[in-house]
């Protein structure tokens, strides 16, 4: 079953935007620092053996898909991984 995130071989998406890159200053590899945060997280979840790779991207891909559409990298990361823990039992707020 084809989900809303594939969308291999088809157009009308337009250009992905490329950054410029300096050779002697290499990009940030986040945008903003919540996103580092959200990476920490999601690699020391999945080293506590909470999640697999599979699992993660199976839950960002059932996200809504208005919201999957609107949201960046790393807020899909964010969805997928609230909707894990939600389903596992595990409280993700405080």
């Amino acid at each position: 079953m084809a989900r809303l995130n594939d969308i291999g071989g088809t157009f009308g998406y337009g250009s992905i935007p490329m950054d410029g890159e300096d050779p002697e200053n290499p990009p940030h590899p986040w945008r903003h620092d919540w996103e580092a945060r959200v990476f920490a997280v999601l690699i020391g979840l999945a080293m506590a053996g909470v999640w697999t790779a599979s699992e993660l991207r199976d839950a960002e891909e059932r996200a809504e898909p208005t919201a999957y559409l609107a949201a960046g990298y790393y807020e899909r990361v964010l969805m997928g991984m609230e909707l894990l823990l939600d389903e596992k039992g595990i409280p993700s707020r405080g």
